[in-house]
């Protein structure tokens, strides 16, 4: 634990449920009370350090001083995670694997990883003209399923693809949930390791021919430091690693959707477009709306900061959505404004929608540059591609849920192309 005895304490008894309660806001509430940007609760019934800002999150991915290892607690292993997956690795260990997954993500691949985007967005409009409405959440998650396993090798029948992007959501929407939808979650997580497993069995034993290159070849026959391979059931952990988050940019889709709705001048924008209009928007749509509420990291050897002693084995949570919205980084904050994006100074550490630090190095994810040209590609097809009516729906989404949706998912209604 810190042992300044300046450093606000939340005195509850243990905050677990209160974390649940309320959601992205948990930290931000605690700030404010405590006009502190770091404090002191009980989280699962252990002393933790929750902190929030730019100077925060560059200490909290520093790894001299923090460790992942030990942090990320079973209930988001067994759900979001998968069990010692990258995000638990530290060291030379972790960069060795996170090569993998960068070479994985390189510009290329994200290009081309767009291109079938815009290729299955242009064939789902044709049943979407015949459609009463559709809602675009269920629509993305499944695209973006059958996207990311054709482009990562991983044979899927289209009889298949619902079921399988119904997991893959569902391993994430969990891992903020009690009771029914957490084991859900834990459910639909066992049943695409037992997929991912049989299908890299296949590759291994010759059953299956993967192209070299590909995702699913690369992780099946990659190599640890030591030469061996890694063992099937983690080598379909860290495979789902790559397919699962960018199954998760529908989440960013539909709040693009929901801010093209609520903020129709900056849809006007759009219409003319340049691509760095478009990246703004993209950035503002993830810097405005929830995704990701915080991360955690456990203390790797005793230091000071803010004269503040933080000892070895201590769980910190750095909050991500609370630094997006932070009134000293971000004017207006609560304020969704593309244009603060023209001058941004590209910091790696006050604008964190998916973690912070430098993706090379750290524990940032490698994919944000997929997100950004997935999105891109979305963009274009419904900005300049499509018109569309929007249905009576209930649009409201909770902060207190994590992860949060609108409720609606976003219906559409009179489809038709331009």
């Amino acid at each position: 634990m810190v042992t300044n005895q300046s450093l606000p304490h939340d005195d509850s008894l243990d905050n677990s449920l209160a974390l649940l309660r309320e959601g992205y806001l948990f930290i931000e509430n605690r700030v404010k009370r405590y006009e502190s940007d770091i404090f002191e609760a009980r989280v699962l019934g252990k002393n933790a350090i929750c902190m929030r800002g730019e100077e925060a999150a560059e200490v909290f991915y520093d790894p001299e001083k923090f460790q992942r290892k030990g942090a990320a607690p079973k209930r988001v292993q067994e759900t979001l995670f998968g069990k010692n997956g990258i995000q638990t690795m530290d060291g030379e260990a972790h960069l060795h694997r996170k090569l993998l997954f960068m070479s994985l993500l390189t510009p290329p691949n994200q290009q081309q990883l767009a291109k079938l985007t815009r290729e299955h967005w242009e064939s789902a409009l044709e049943r979407w003209e015949n459609a009463e409405r559709i809602v675009l959440f269920e629509e993305a998650k499944n695209i973006l399923t059958n996207v990311v396993c054709q482009w990562a090798g991983v044979p899927l029948a289209e009889s298949e693809i619902t079921d399988r992007a119904n997991d893959f959501i569902s391993m994430i929407y969990a891992f903020g949930k009690v009771g029914p939808e957490h084991w859900q979650g834990r459910r639909a997580r066992n049943r695409a390791e037992v997929w991912i497993r049989g299908v890299i069995d296949n590759v291994r034993t010759g059953k299956l021919q993967s192209e070299k290159g590909t995702a699913l070849y690369e992780m099946a026959f990659f190599k640890q430091p030591d030469g061996t391979q890694l063992d099937t059931q983690m080598a379909a952990v860290e495979l789902i690693n790559v397919l699962r988050p960018i199954v998760a940019n529908a989440t960013f889709i539909t709040f693009a959707a929901l801010a093209l709705y609520q903020y129709r001048d900056e849809k006007e924008k759009l219409e003319t477009s340049t691509s760095d209009d478009m990246e703004s928007f993209i950035h503002e749509v993830r810097r405005f709306y929830p995704f990701g509420p915080f991360v955690g990291a456990k203390v790797r050897n005793d230091f000071t900061w803010k004269n503040f002693q933080f000892k070895k084995g201590t769980v910190v949570f750095l909050d991500m959505y609370g630094t997006n919205h932070d009134p000293r980084l971000w004017e207006k904050p609560n304020e969704f404004k593309p244009s603060r994006f023209k001058d941004w100074n590209g910091s790696l550490y006050n604008f964190i929608p998916q973690g912070g630090g430098d993706p090379a190095k750290g524990h940032r994810c490698p994919g944000e540059g997929v997100t950004l040209e997935v999105m891109k590609a979305t963009l274009e097809f419904i900005v300049k591609r499509i018109n569309y009516d929007i249905p009576n729906q209930d649009l409201n989404y909770s902060l207190d849920e994590m992860p949060t949706l609108p409720k609606s998912g976003f219906e559409m209604s009179n489809i038709r192309r331009r």
